[in-house]
This record gives C-alpha cells, sequence and structure tokens, in this order.
C-alpha cells in the first residue's frame, strides 16, 4: 500500500477526530456561556429617581424570597410616598406567597427620631405579613442592600425616604447574580444573628 495514501488518511481521520472535538467543546462552553448569561447580566447604575421603579419591578417579579437590610425607611404615613409604595408593593409580594424579611437600624436612644421612624414602619410592616427584625442596638447597620430571590442585589446609597427615592443625589446599583446574592443574604443573615 502507499505509504502516501496511508498517511493522507491518517491525516485525514486524525484532522475529522480533532474538529469533532473541537465542535463539541465550542458547544459545552456555548452552553455554559448561555446558562450563565440566564442568571448573569451587566451590573445596572441606578441614579437618583431610576431606582424606585427597578427595585418596585424586581419586587413585583419575586417568587420565592425578599430579604433587605435598610438604614432609614420611613413609610405607614403617605400612601403615595415612595416609601410607602415600596411597602406597598412588598405587602402585595406576601400576599402571593414570597417571604419578605426587612431588617431596620435600632438605637439605644428611645427618643431618637430615626430609632421612632423606624420601629413605626417596623410595626406597619408587621402587621401586614411581613417579618421585621431589627439590628443590635450596640453597632449602626448602615446598610441599603435588598436580596430578591437569591439572584438580585440592590446596592448603595438610597435610604427609603422620601428625600432618598425622589429628590435627592443618589446613586445605587443592580447585580444579576447568584453568587453575589448568596453572598449578600450571607451578611444580611450575619446582622440578623449578630443580635441573637
Amino acid at each position: 500500500m502507499d505509504h502516501h495514501l496511508i498517511k493522507r488518511t491518517f491525516i485525514f481521520v486524525l484532522s475529522g477526530i480533532t474538529l469533532m472535538m473541537l465542535s463539541c467543546s465550542f458547544a459545552w462552553a456555548a452552553g455554559k456561556l448561555e446558562k450563565r448569561s440566564q442568571n448573569h447580566g451587566p451590573p445596572v447604575i441606578l441614579t437618583n429617581e431610576n431606582f424606585f421603579p427597578a427595585l418596585v419591578e424586581a419586587i413585583d417579579g419575586a417568587q420565592n424570597e425578599i430579604i433587605m437590610s435598610i438604614f432609614s425607611f420611613k413609610a405607614g404615613k403617605y400612601k403615595r410616598s415612595y416609601p410607602d409604595r415600596i411597602a406597598g408593593h412588598l405587602i402585595q409580594a406576601v400576599k402571593r406567597g414570597v417571604k419578605v424579611t426587612v431588617v431596620l437600624e435600632t438605637t439605644d436612644n428611645q427618643s431618637d427620631t430615626l430609632n421612632i421612624q423606624n420601629r413605626e414602619t417596623g410595626s406597619y410592616l408587621q402587621d401586614n405579613g411581613i417579618m421585621v427584625i431589627f439590628d443590635s442596638p450596640r453597632k449602626t447597620t448602615h446598610t441599603k442592600l435588598i436580596v430578591i430571590d437569591r439572584k438580585k442585589v440592590f446596592l448603595g446609597s438610597h435610604n427609603f425616604t422620601q428625600s432618598a427615592l425622589k429628590y435627592n443625589n443618589e446613586i445605587s446599583v443592580l447585580l444579576h447574580s447568584p453568587e453575589l446574592a448568596d453572598h449578600a443574604r450571607s451578611y444580611i443573615m450575619q446582622i440578623i444573628q449578630a443580635d441573637k
């Protein structure tokens, strides 16, 4: 048999196997990337009043769990205020069967304005089926952190006050990442456990 023919046949077969392996590798990588892109997305910068509609949309789309730690939440007085509207969407989420937990800042000083405001908001939320936890008064919890369905994370400077949500210069970011959501959720759980 012609050695050149054997050599060309061998190279042809080897090339076919290599191409087949490469196409399988690319298909596998494409599948991984597609799966990753379904769970991940680019960070979204939310400045000033852009934060509110993005948060409300995420709350309305929640299916299992919303957990948040907010320094200042001023709701329960004015139905059309932005904080009250957020509270309303959280209450609707509870009615859909979503587990909602809100961690609020508290202080040693019972007459402190922030303390009074958060206690009033906490009572309002609890009366409507939301689990409210106050942080340890030994340490200030200045977070503005929301984790939704262990996939989405909102973090930044926005408190839940009318000023922060409508008038101030504020900036927050929305992240679509189960890994970061797990870290953020664990951090909130540490705050909860710190007072026990």
